[in-house]
């Protein structure tokens, strides 16, 4: 049996630590400032013998229009629509609120199971406030710390007695991990993944370059908050779904700042959970804003994205708003050229995510570049090109002696990464290794991804001793 499980309340009363306490990880970002959650989070809960999809989702606010906060409000209740079971949580150590009340009331008028949360309930200070809770008229308040983990033993027999009230067992554990930016986390450092787990495919950017729009107009749906407020994604939203039988999962993330101007603990806690997102990701999309291309920060999200060894496709957004397009992709070509050498190829798509235009080219470039990511090459060829690349350009001399490379190999993906055996390794200059790389990337169709050469010294370790 699986179910939906969403935690609503009003702002600051520990949703998100509930979610990331069912989880069992920090998925949702956590901080004293009410309103931290925008979006609505999903992962996959568990408790006991339990599981379910949990939603986590933005502090309820009495408002209806077409303000943030009212489009938050309506973020929840789509959550709500979609639950078999809704957890009303309040602040017991704050005691009942007006919001406490009239979103009790809201809660009760949409028919949905709802299980009445006390949180905070690790004190003495809590007793008040949890004997309040009676008044909702939501039935007996568990009372929990999601903090500390009190009180899940009582939760457990809540939700299972609402799904299961004939007793029935219970689902099982899934095998599989917490859907959020950490799933697939074999994929750092060039591990070998299974063929069918989900491509992971972040959306990383500036703030207000369009990325929740982009998301939103790929999936079909208006699944993320977008507006003409800058910032308005805080943590890594990820959100499951296909594309041509290939399953991926789309990771929103908060637009990045310079570091200069990031001064509030918040935005360092997006900022970390972009870059975080960006580690474990297989192919990132750079979104940029088409009238301002590449610029300083844009560029330190680029290099960010290379140094962690991930594929990386360029999206000029708002695309349709530029004038001379160009002027637009001339400028853009020199400043790849002359800013991002290390990752020649790189492909760029000019896109409009607000009219859908040419994501089905952004799309396909994610494909093909992961392919590219993950491409092996025989060890035969790739030292015949070895051999024709050194007699072509022989490595020079150190030392008054001339360096020797007698043997190469591609030791992993993800990114390709090549080990060499040179007689002086040290001594081999960074212009002859980019030769090399350049070559690679040429002869072998490596164009756009990160490319790793290690060298090491001593004799081909493959070949037989005399």
């Amino acid at each position: 049996m699986t179910f939906t499980v969403a935690i609503v309340g009003r702002p600051n009363v520990g949703k998100s630590t509930l979610f990331n306490r069912l989880v069992g990880r920090r998925l949702a970002l956590v901080d004293d400032t009410p309103g931290v959650t925008r979006d609505r989070r999903e992962g996959e809960g568990r408790l006991g013998d339990l599981s379910f999809k949990v939603i986590d989702t933005a502090g309820l606010e009495e408002v209806t229009d077409e303000s943030l906060e009212g489009r938050m409000r309506r973020q929840t209740e789509v959550a709500v629509e979609e639950a078999d079971v809704a957890l009303m949580v309040i602040d017991a150590r704050a005691g009942l609120t007006p919001l406490d009340r009239h979103f009790a009331d809201w809660v009760r008028r949409t028919g949905a199971a709802t299980l009445l949360v006390a949180n905070k309930c690790e004190g003495r200070a809590a007793e008040a406030g949890l004997y309040e809770a009676f008044e909702l008229g939501l039935g007996e308040p568990i009372a929990i710390s999601a903090e500390h983990g009190e009180g899940m033993a009582d939760l457990f027999e809540a939700i299972a007695g609402v799904m299961e009230p004939d007793g029935g067992s219970a689902a099982e554990p899934a095998a599989g991990d917490a859907a959020g930016p950490e799933a697939g986390a074999g994929a750092e450092a060039g591990a070998e993944e299974d063929e069918n787990a989900p491509l992971q495919l972040a959306i990383v950017g500036r703030p207000n370059v369009g990325k929740s729009t982009l998301v939103n107009r790929l999936i079909g749906e208006d699944r993320l908050l977008t507006g003409p407020e800058a910032g308005i994604t805080r943590d890594a939203i990820s959100v499951d779904w296909t594309y041509r039988g290939r399953d991926i999962r789309l990771v929103d993330t908060a637009g990045m700042r310079r570091r200069a101007r990031v001064e509030h603990k918040l935005e360092k806690l997006s900022v970390e959970d972009t870059n975080r997102t960006i580690r474990f990701a297989h192919v990132v999309v750079l979104v940029l804003d088409s009238d301002d291309m590449l610029e300083r920060q844009d560029l330190t999200i680029a290099r960010r994205v290379v140094e962690e060894g991930r594929a990386l496709v360029i999206a000029a957004n708002k695309w349709d708003a530029v004038a001379d397009q160009s002027e637009a992709r001339r400028r853009l070509k020199d400043r790849l050229e002359t800013s991002l050498p290390q990752i020649r190829g790189v492909p760029v798509i000019h896109t409009s995510a607000l009219y859908g235009r040419n994501l089905d080219k952004l799309l396909d470039a994610v494909l093909a570049i992961y392919e590219t990511w993950n491409k092996r090459i025989p060890t035969s060829p790739l030292n015949e090109w070895l051999a024709a690349m050194i007699e072509a350009h022989p490595p020079p001399l150190a030392r008054g002696r001339r360096i020797r490379i007698r043997y190469m190999t591609q030791i992993k993906t993800r990114p390709p990464t090549f080990a060499l055996w040179v007689s002086q390794p040290s001594e081999l200059p960074d212009a002859y290794i980019r030769y090399l790389e350049n070559g690679l990337r040429e002869d072998f169709g490596l164009s756009g991804v990160p490319l790793r050469l290690q060298m090491r010294k001593g004799r081909n370790p493959y070949a037989k001793s005399s």
